[in-house]
């Protein structure tokens, strides 16, 4: 009975046995959840509850639903803090500030490891995982700066097909055309149509 009671208390403070890490654990559970729901219908109470920790340790661990996500995909940089320019640009400069900033990641040590990353949910079909880096991470910041804009989902959508574009031209299929242009070229010859999706007539 003992036992039992302190096993029940173990799990609502979030504490293991030796062996055990709760942040591993949740980690696993956050996994699970992201791939089988999707990124907006997983709550952090859920992982908690699959985790059987309390829900306050995901907050000590990595801050929220967005920071556990990053984690649970193994994402080797936080693509909420890349864009972080995008919340306060000038909205004429939307796309040409969003484009360089993620040409310019690609480009960092972190780039291979962002497309091996792609590659292995693609392949693994963690399409809902793909899914809700895009819609629930990536594409957020400029879904705030288009809310008085008509057909927003569509409009982002858009957005993110050229994106996925480039990514497969110039970081996967490394067409020469594409592949060896300079970050300034590809942002002068591609932001006036991806800002013509955010902003102009569809």
């Amino acid at each position: 009975m003992v036992d039992a009671e302190a096993d029940q208390v173990s799990r609502r403070t979030g504490r293991r046995s030796a062996g055990s890490s709760a942040k591993d654990d949740i980690l696993d559970a956050a996994r699970e959840l992201f791939s089988t729901n999707g990124f907006d219908r997983t709550t952090l109470r859920r992982v908690a509850d699959e985790a059987e920790v309390d829900v306050a340790l995901i907050s000590h661990y990595f801050g929220n639903k967005r920071g556990l996500f990053v984690a649970a995909v193994e994402f080797p940089s936080d693509p909420a803090v890349v864009l972080e320019p995008v919340r306060t640009c000038p909205i004429d400069e939307l796309a040409a500030t969003a484009l360089r900033q993620i040409l310019t990641v690609w480009a960092s040590p972190a780039g291979p490891s962002i497309v091996a990353r792609f590659r292995q949910a693609l392949i693994n079909g963690e399409d809902e995982l793909v899914r809700g880096l895009l819609t629930g991470v990536i594409l957020a910041p400029i879904r705030e700066r288009l809310d008085d804009h008509r057909a927003v989902e569509l409009r982002l959508t858009l957005f993110a097909s050229q994106i996925a574009g480039l990514l497969v031209t110039r970081q996967i299929l490394g067409l020469p055309a594409v592949r060896d242009a300079e970050i300034d070229e590809l942002v002068d010859a591609v932001a006036p149509n991806l800002q013509r999706y955010l902003t102009g007539e569809l």
